[in-house]
């Protein structure tokens, strides 16, 4: 089988990808059938923005300290695994960030996108779905808008809902919201556009992140699940994705 590796700049993931290279024939990227990365979630999610135009699916091994995205790290038998690994396909959300010079930021996040104060200045938010509005002012340090993948990860955090995985909704959290004071969230589907207007962003400065690119000093975002963008995951079947969101919700 075809096999590209992908690891982590660090001693652990650099001493693994040596161990695998000497186990294993390595095909470049573009002729690979799958690409197995090592590391933790943060370098996986860094390696599907990378390679997504390649169009591989993606086997993770956890070598690093959070590896919700990742598969336990086994050097045997790395072939027979990947063949019996079960896909799971997600779609990233895509991120447009109007600035203030008035250019448009285009970004994909599989986990979240998520609008916070760059100030001590609480910042002042305007939510419309599809057009029609729904909150006149949302008083808060931020705002977030998670794909099931990612409600486990910093939507959790701040108190959003576990998404099921394959329910086709997005979470929509506030983040230390001031007012109004009762708003929890909300659970959308996954077809709608949201759009984020910042009030005052002069003296209340907002960032925008799709995952971890950044961009400061927005006016107005809009976010949408990628009508035609997908990336595939390779899991153990004993160690599922969908099982994994699932027992989150009974973690103690």
């Amino acid at each position: 089988m075809p096999i590209a590796f992908v690891a982590a700049n660090n001693d652990e993931a650099q001493a693994a990808l040596a161990d695998l290279r000497r186990r294993y024939s390595e095909a470049p990227l573009d002729q690979a059938r799958v690409i197995v990365a090592l590391g933790g979630d943060g370098f996986m999610l860094r390696t599907l923005h990378r390679h997504l135009p390649l169009n591989r699916p993606v086997y993770g091994m956890k070598i690093g300290t959070v590896g919700f995205l990742m598969n336990q790290f086994h050097p045997e038998g790395l072939s027979e695994r990947i063949e019996r690994a079960q896909p799971t396909v997600l779609k990233p959300l895509v991120m447009q960030a109007v600035g203030e010079s008035g250019a448009t930021t285009s970004a994909l996040a599989f986990n979240e996108v998520s609008l916070l104060r760059q100030t001590k200045q609480v910042a002042h938010i305007r939510v419309s779905l599809n057009g029609a509005v729904k909150i006149d002012e949302l008083m808060c340090d931020g705002i977030l808008v998670s794909t099931s993948a990612g409600s486990t990860a910093y939507n959790l955090s701040a108190h959003g809902p576990i998404l099921p995985l394959g329910a086709d909704v997005l979470a929509m959290t506030p983040i230390s919201p001031f007012r109004p004071r009762r708003w929890r969230g909300a659970i959308l589907r996954a077809g709608t556009e949201v759009k984020l207007e910042i009030l005052d962003p002069y003296k209340r400065p907002v960032s925008a992140t799709a995952d971890s690119n950044e961009v400061r000093d927005v006016m107005e975002v809009t976010i949408r699940e990628s009508r035609d963008q997908t990336v595939t995951l390779l899991f153990d079947p004993e160690h599922n994705l969908e099982d994994r969101i699932l027992n989150e919700q009974f973690a103690i």
